[in-house]
Formats: structure tokens, C-alpha cells, sequence
């Protein structure tokens, strides 16, 4: 089903699409309008234009695939499924997601993964094909977020207070040196082989949707932030 959003007001599309009972949507002319997607599960969509604030929020299980820029909260608290960018995102991309895969091509805005969070089966993911804003991976606990620099020419790249309050999880970061003036609470290291092997599918999957090359990505080099057990929030959060 195809629908033509113009100057539609979002509840009036989100009650159209929620009345649909195709499982295949195609969304024309998006200008803004918000929470598309939501809570969603079986379906695809594919979005040209611009959708608004918290797309794709409570996801479980739809596919998203956008093909222009996404604006705050996409993929907030998402449970399964996947979002594909095809543009830049702004702040807040996958807050508190617990599940799921979140593919951007260009840039994200601040605190992007902002408390991730990973249990049992569920293991968000969330690769950034350019670079992000400040306070990335903020209270992350749990799931990984890749950082691929693409026109940052091996400068790190995130910018200020990357991984503030982190105390699980892991982000990777491809860099030429490792980033500077991290919190106390987060250990940096070069990448392992092993850690590479766990970037490998994601960068795959992000280069089927966006072109490049998945070796190529991983041949450079990569730098892994996790939380530093000696210096974290054990006085608020349990290890098992």
C-alpha cells in the first residue's frame, strides 16, 4: 500500500496505516510527521522524505528502511526489528533500545545509544557510518555501537563526553589514534581479532544496504571502549 503524507497531520497517517492490512507500506512526501512505525511488527516499511521524531519507537519486529534524513528518538526503546537510514539521523537514535539493529549512513546527533541495554537473547546493535555527536553511548548497558568514521579521515570520531556514565556494552570506534579525555569509568583498547569478528556481520550488513566495502571498513583500524569494572557504578548496578 502506498500512502502520500504532504501536509497529512500524523495521527490522521499513523490511523491510516494502522488500518491497513498490507504488510508491505510505502510512505511518499514525508514532511515531519512523527511516531511512524511504532510498536510495529511483521511489516516493511520504506519511507522517502523525512519522518519525524520517534520513528520506528517500540519496534518488534518491522523492518524501516528510510530513504532521505531521520530526526530525534528513531528506534527509541525498539525490542526487534531493523531501521536503515539511508541519510543522517538526529539525537537520541536507539534510546534505551534492548533489541534490534539500527544501520545509519551519514552522521548521528547527541546521544546516540543513550542507555542501550542488552538481556537475555536481546542484543541492540547500532553502526554510524559517518561520525556522532557528543555523549555517545551515555549510560550504555549493554549492545554494541560502531562508529565507522566515513569522512573523518582516521580522526576520532565522536566528539565530547563519549561513553559518561557506561557500564556495559561496548562501542567501537574506527580511529587512527585512540580517543582522549574519556571518563574514568571506560577502558579503551585496539581492537582484537575477535572483536573484529563480532563487527564483521554488522559491517556487512551495512555496506549491503549502503555499497562500500565490508573488508576494506574492517582493514582499518579500530579502537574498543567498555566499561571499567574498578571505577563504575557498582553501588547502583548488579554483575553477574
Amino acid at each position: 500500500m502506498v500512502f502520500t503524507a504532504n501536509t497529512l497531520y500524523y495521527q490522521e497517517l499513523n490511523r491510516q496505516i494502522a488500518a491497513c492490512a498490507d504488510p508491505e507500506i510505502v510512505v511518499e512526501n514525508l514532511l515531519g510527521q512523527r511516531y511512524l512505525g511504532c510498536g510495529s511488527s511483521g511489516r516493511r516499511f520504506r519511507l522517502y522524505g523525512t519522518p519525524g521524531n520517534g520513528l520506528g519507537q517500540y519496534l518488534n519486529g518491522s523492518t524501516i528502511e528510510v530513504f532521505g534524513n531521520a530526526q530525534d528518538a528513531t528506534g527509541d526503546t525498539m525490542n526487534e526489528g531493523e531501521i536503515v537510514i539511508h541519510g543522517s539521523c538526529g539525537d537520541a537514535a536507539g534510546y534505551a533500545m534492548r533489541g534490534g539493529r539500527i544501520l545509519i549512513e551519514g552522521d548521528c546527533g547527541y546521544r546516540g545509544g543513550i542507555h542501550m541495554k542488552s538481556y537475555l537473547g536481546k542484543y541492540p546493535v547500532l553502526v554510524i557510518g559517518g561520525q556522532a555527536g557528543s555523549f555517545l553511548g551515555e549510560y550504555q548497558a549493554g549492545g554494541l555501537i560502531v562508529v565507522l568514521g566515513n569522512g573523518a579521515e582516521g580522526r576520532v570520531p565522536v566528539s565530547y563526553f563519549c561513553g559518561t556514565g557506561m557500564h556495559g556494552g561496548k562501542i567501537a570506534l574506527c580511529c587512527d589514534e585512540a580517543p582522549s579525555g574519556l571518563p574514568r569509568q571506560v577502558l579503551v583498547r585496539e581492537a582484537a581479532p575477535d572483536d573484529l569478528a563480532e563487527l564483521r556481520p554488522h559491517v556487512e550488513a551495512f555496506c549491503k544496504a549502503f555499497g562500500g566495502s565490508a573488508e576494506a571498513a574492517l582493514a582499518r583500524r579500530f579502537h574498543i571502549l567498555t566499561p571499567n569494572p574498578e571505577a563504575g557504578y557498582r553501588q547502583l548496578y548488579t554483575y553477574e
